[in-house]
């Protein structure tokens, strides 16, 4: 049983190796479900300096539990989703162009090993990673593409389905037997929406975002130490929202 994990976040391009260390995992789990062409997995996300990982990791550091990725429109790529779900519905596109100019992103990439599997690690503490720190890189809106027992996570966090898209928000991806649902957390500042609980501790986590907290998954019940270091040194809150505005300011010129 694991009791203690190591969950950190940085950007993808300032630790390479540990990006690697990531996609491995992940690629390994994808391919044990028979998932070998999913648009979260594509490692160019790698050069991307508008990517962040969050990684669950052993407290020695020599086994990666899961994870997860936030990425900040205004990079080299456009958002998983919209390169995920564009070609079968194309109001993706103009959602995510409304939402960018005050600043948008996406959390996926979400993922946790077999070794963990239940105990919430790899999917309930990274979406709350995820979230924690998307207000802390300065976007205001958040999407996620979620499989389906992943959506309670989202909906903790403060997310609501986005109807507008898909099939009432649903898509048969990354497989045509498997279902995921859109969600976007419209106000990554405030939580609104967010379980009470759960809303204090994502404000306490960006206000020391570094430190350790004994928690209680709230589905499994499963009692667990976790070393939060969320803190990124090389952040500008300001600095997608500017690249967002010079890329606009461009096009209409």
């Amino acid at each position: 049983m694991v009791n203690a994990v190591k969950i950190r976040a940085f950007r993808a391009i300032e630790d390479y190796d540990s990006s690697m260390r990531f996609v491995n995992g992940h690629r390994r789990l994808l391919e044990a479900f028979g998932v070998k062409e999913v648009t979260s997995a594509n490692i160019d996300w790698i050069h991307n300096p508008a990517v962040f990982v969050i990684l669950v990791e052993s407290m020695e550091g020599d086994k990666i539990f899961g994870g997860s990725r936030v990425h900040a429109a205004g990079g080299t790529q456009p958002l998983p989703i919209e390169e995920a779900t564009g070609y079968m519905d194309n109001k993706i596109y103009g959602m995510v162009n409304t939402l960018k100019q005050d600043g948008t992103g996406e959390l996926c990439g979400l993922w946790n090993s077999r070794e963990v599997a239940g105990l919430g690690i790899g999917a309930y503490f990274a979406t709350r990673a995820g979230v924690t720190l998307s207000s802390m890189i300065g976007i205001s809106s958040m999407f996620a593409l979620c499989a389906s027992y992943t959506v309670k996570f989202a909906m903790r966090v403060g997310c609501n389905i986005v109807t507008e898209l898909g099939n009432n928000g649903t898509y048969y991806y990354p497989k045509s037997d498997l279902l995921a649902t859109a969600v976007l957390l419209r106000d990554t500042e405030e939580l609104s929406l967010a379980v009470p609980e759960e809303r204090e501790i994502m404000f306490d986590l960006r206000k020391t975002p570094k430190q350790i907290r004994e928690e209680i998954n709230p589905l499994r019940k499963n009692e667990i130490q976790i070393h939060y270091d969320l803190k990124i040194e090389s952040l500008n809150t300001l600095e997608f929202k500017h690249r967002i505005a010079s890329t606009m300011h461009k096009s209409s010129t």
